[in-house]
């Protein structure tokens, strides 16, 4: 920061420490103030990264929406409310969501029943109502297949385009081998510098 001639302004400033419990416990006794979640480009992190105050804050800001789009659903046609829908709450749904793969089943959940929601009102089903037929109907994915297609799409980006270089300088296309999935593209995993498990499993 001295360096580019910047100051510190410590009242808009946090500091957040990630890992898991037994690697924060050894700095609990720090001089340094942390805090427990940071804001970053408008999604919350948290210490270990499991995203729940994130995903408790998309939930909250999106049932906010369901509630007044039932108020005028009765006056709408399904196209626009579906519209009206994917613009306003899916976009919150879609927001960073790659960084929901690999989530616990509980947390993922969370916003599975928050998307049903949507649906039901969208086409104003009963909440007994099967999910399913709705989605299909709506042309909507699941959310773990909306996290899937984020991944793929991008990935598929880096490939064609190099771009962004960043990922594009991590990832190496396994040569094809005579088998029966040689058709198939497969990726190299990245080497890593740690032994823990989950940074093996970050890339």
């Amino acid at each position: 920061m001295t360096a580019n001639l910047l100051t510190l302004n410590s009242s808009k400033t946090e500091f957040l420490l990630v890992g898991h419990s037994k690697q924060l416990a050894k700095i609990n006794n720090s001089s340094l103030t942390t805090t427990h979640t940071a804001r970053n480009l408008g999604f919350i992190f948290d210490e270990h990264l499991t995203f729940s105050d994130q995903i408790s804050s998309v939930t909250k800001s999106c049932y906010y929406h369901i509630r007044q789009l039932c108020c005028i659903c009765p006056y709408l046609d399904t196209k626009t409310a579906s519209t009206i829908a994917t613009s306003i709450v899916h976009s919150k749904l879609d927001y960073c969501n790659s960084l929901y793969h690999n989530l616990p089943k509980s947390q993922i959940t969370r916003l599975q029943h928050m998307q049903n929601s949507l649906a039901r009102a969208v086409v104003k089903a009963p909440k007994s109502s099967h999910i399913t037929p709705i989605l299909r109907s709506l042309h909507w994915l699941k959310t773990t297949e909306r996290t899937e297609y984020k991944l793929l799409s991008l990935t598929y980006k880096v490939l064609t385009t190099t771009q962004p270089s960043y990922l594009h300088n991590l990832i190496t296309v396994q040569p094809p081998r005579s088998t029966r999935s040689s058709s198939l593209v497969t990726l190299t995993r990245p080497s890593t510098s740690s032994s823990l498990q989950i940074t093996d499993c970050s890339f």
